[in-house]
């Protein structure tokens, strides 16, 4: 989709300009009480340099100027309205804003959605949907933008420190959650934006991400999500985003089942299954972190740093102790530490002494508060190394010296355009030299190491991704043609196995070749025929898990045991599932040994069709290491799933077994999932388990079920037959 075609999807920039930038703002409630919202609104606008507009039912004037009876009897249309009255007012005020022509409402007043008044919510959102205006709330605590001094709020946004021409922008529905953020701006972190929105009657996540997308000033997105009725939404913003440039670093709460049941309760947001956003952001583009703590770090190191330019991480420390600590979080993710080649190395031992460390880790132990010179030498030969893309250091405690080694990381950060991470190993958060490493435009500070290696793997991770070049297998009308007949010729739910190869078949996925028998004899001419050993299955659309019935038996080696083994699938699955329609039983041969993999699909009542792909066998449920991503995956997309896998060091062959060839499992991978987004239409569910990449190389899928949804049309049998054939 074309970044001008994404955009439309939104809300207009230029109407949330108005709420966000705006050069006048109404307040309608305005008061000198003290303590109400109308009087601490107004102490937040007291430094803002725009046109303040006093609305009051109170005759005369404030403190700040003369009030008016409506926002209709105004002397000029504001571009943005604070409403701090009562949400029974809430409606008539809104008609009001949108006869004259309102840019933005910010609505405080609660008691919408959140309590189960629904209705009451919606018709809110369809006055500002169709008066054109941008309505952020009801239960809304305000916005904030810092780039201009501007808190439209009642509550503590840190409007009262300097604007900053650059920085975070942060999202949040909760109100409380955003003020927390915005405080950090007292430590030294730089925030561009707040913006909250309450329940989202109308403004929700998707419009604020896409509005920061296109904001000059803000550097990155930061943003604490719940959930929502309409998330494709936030598939499309993260989407936008990511063609600006702007990396988006969310947090996603209700995660689980009480959380997503406090989010219902919280602001009458859809929590939706945690398992498929995380999988569809991902696919986005978005950068999940799992903490709030984690949130504006990473955001603010995604901001600081450039593109990666190598993989390997430095470490450098004056304790041996966080030095270690450090070593340990690295490799808990992932990031290697290469040892420091001949060059640095010789650097390093000039510069620490024997007691010390002159590796990665790098240990320049207390000598190097007597020798400064030494973190200088070394941080710049770590940095300048072309094994290393990140320098981390760490400090142990606070004090008025530390403030100097920010210019010393600084150095070493623009001459060789890295960026350089610090880890405030001290518990005094807010000592001495704290802000100043906030504060720089070069430095990431993290209070946690795993935020900060954290967030480094995120980093390569998201560029790996922005690298990524798609391409897709090329299906042909007349196959898709061919595919939707043959899925629409049984009314059954689900295809018999044989079909459902079929249908695979057809996508160039290899599946293994049978027989269908209809008598022991027959079973024991087809495996004659087919060539022992064999493996026969069950054929029936009504068991969907042969093995639970006893419908399979594998390495029968002999016509005698292929008609015993006939006799024995039929009795047992009679006995086992007396309901079943039997087609009769498959003969296939045993596929050689090799790694299975467990490829399937299932529909999200919010995202539709995801993939599955994994570690597979008859273990798949017991070992759960499984990666999802939404339909239809390319095969440069699948080989980053199965290599993200936490097995995934089997490709490469274990205990005697040969490696896998990853991207050609990847192309069946994607060929499955095309299958999947042609036909979304039509299935429900789809499992290819196992598939067997066998050790003379070959990939074969063994098993498959595809169910189909309730709602498939069913085409007549002889007219689809003719269609396939």
């Amino acid at each position: 989709m074309a970044v001008g075609a994404r955009e439309n999807l939104f809300k207009s920039r230029d109407v949330l300009a108005r709420a966000l930038a705006p050069r006048s703002v109404a307040v309608v409630g305005a008061s000198n009480r003290a303590g109400s919202f109308g009087a601490r609104t107004l102490e937040n606008l007291a430094g803002w340099d725009g046109r303040l507009l006093l609305v009051s039912r109170s005759t005369g004037a404030l403190e700040q100027g003369r009030t008016y009876p409506s926002v209709s009897a105004l002397p000029e249309v504001p571009d943005c309205v604070v409403l701090a009255t009562p949400g029974e007012q809430a409606e008539e005020r809104l008609h009001e804003c949108v006869a004259v022509g309102v840019g933005g409402v910010i609505l405080y007043a609660s008691g919408f959605g959140e309590v189960g008044d629904a209705e009451r919510q919606q018709r809110l959102g369809r006055i500002a949907r169709e008066g054109g205006l941008a309505l952020f709330g009801p239960n809304c605590l305000g916005v904030a933008n810092h780039t201009m001094g501007l808190v439209l709020s009642f509550a503590d946004f840190t409007g009262g420190l300097e604007p900053v021409s650059r920085g975070v922008g942060v999202i949040s529905q909760s109100g409380a959650i955003g003020i927390s953020l915005s405080q950090s701006r007292r430590r030294g972190v730089s925030i561009s934006h707040v913006l909250t929105f309450g329940n989202g009657a109308d403004v929700d996540t998707a419009d604020l991400i896409a509005y920061l997308a296109g904001e000059p000033a803000c550097s990155a997105i930061a943003c604490v999500f719940e959930g929502s009725s309409a998330p494709l939404r936030i598939v499309d913003a993260a989407r936008l985003a990511a063609e600006r440039g702007k990396v988006v670093v969310m947090y996603k709460t209700a995660t689980g089942e009480q959380g997503a049941r406090a989010a219902m309760s919280h602001t009458g947001s859809l929590a939706g299954s945690d398992t498929a956003y995380r999988a569809v952001l991902r696919d986005a583009g978005v950068v999940l972190v799992d903490s709030l703590e984690a949130l504006l770090e990473t955001a603010s190191f995604f901001s600081k740093a450039p593109a990666p330019r190598s993989r390997g991480v430095a470490i450098v420390s004056a304790s041996g102790g966080t030095g270690i600590m450090c070593t340990d979080k690295a490799e808990e993710h992932g990031l290697p530490l290469p040892q420091p080649n001949a060059q640095t190395l010789a650097v390093l031992e000039r510069h620490i002494p024997s007691y010390g460390s002159a590796r990665n880790p790098c240990d320049l132990t207390a000598q190097v508060l007597g020798n400064p010179a030494s973190l200088a030498a070394c941080c710049e030969a770590f940095a300048g190394a072309d094994e290393y893309g990140v320098l981390v250091t760490s400090q142990s405690w606070a004090a008025p010296a530390l403030a100097a080694r920010v210019q010393v990381y600084e150095n070493a950060a623009k001459k060789s355009g890295k960026p350089v991470c610090t880890v405030w190993v001290s518990q005094w958060h807010e000592g001495p030299g704290a802000v100043e490493f906030e504060q720089s435009s070069h430095l990431a500070l993290f209070h946690s190491m795993d935020s900060c290696f954290g967030a480094i793997r995120a980093w390569y991770a998201h560029h790996d991704w922005k690298r990524l070049r798609h391409s897709f297998p090329e299906i042909s009308t007349t196959l898709r043609s061919q595919a939707r007949a043959l899925l629409g010729v049984t009314a059954s739910p689900a295809l018999g196995e044989r079909e459902a190869k079929q249908l695979l078949g057809l996508y160039g996925v290899p599946v293994v070749p049978d027989v269908v028998t209809a008598s022991a004899i027959e079973a024991g001419e087809a495996a004659a025929r087919v060539g022992f050993p064999v493996a026969m299955k069950i054929e029936s659309p009504d068991v969907l898990h042969k093995t639970d019935v006893g419908g399979v038996r594998l390495n029968v080696k002999s016509r005698e045991e292929a008609e015993l083994a006939y006799r024995g699938i039929i009795e047992q699955v009679a006995a086992a599932a007396p309901q079943a329609r039997i087609s009769g039983v498959l003969v296939q041969p045993m596929i050689g040994a090799g790694l299975e993999l467990i490829v399937g699909a299932r529909r999200d009542p919010q995202f539709g069709p995801l993939l599955m792909v994994g570690l597979g066998g008859v273990f798949v449920e017991l070992l759960a290491d499984v990666a999802l991503a939404p339909v239809p995956v390319s095969r440069e997309s699948a080989e980053a799933m199965l290599r993200g896998l936490k097995g995934a060091a089997v490709f490469e062959g274990v205990r005697g077994m040969p490696p896998v060839d990853v991207r050609r499992v990847a192309d069946v991978v994607s060929r499955i999932s095309a299958l999947v987004a042609d036909m979304r239409e039509e299935l429900l569910e789809l499992d290819v388990n196992p598939l067997i990449c066998g050790h003379d190389g070959r990939i074969h899928a063994v098993d498959a079920l595809i169910v189909r949804r309730a709602s498939a049309p069913i085409l007549p049998v002889e007219g689809a037959m003719n269609e396939v054939a």
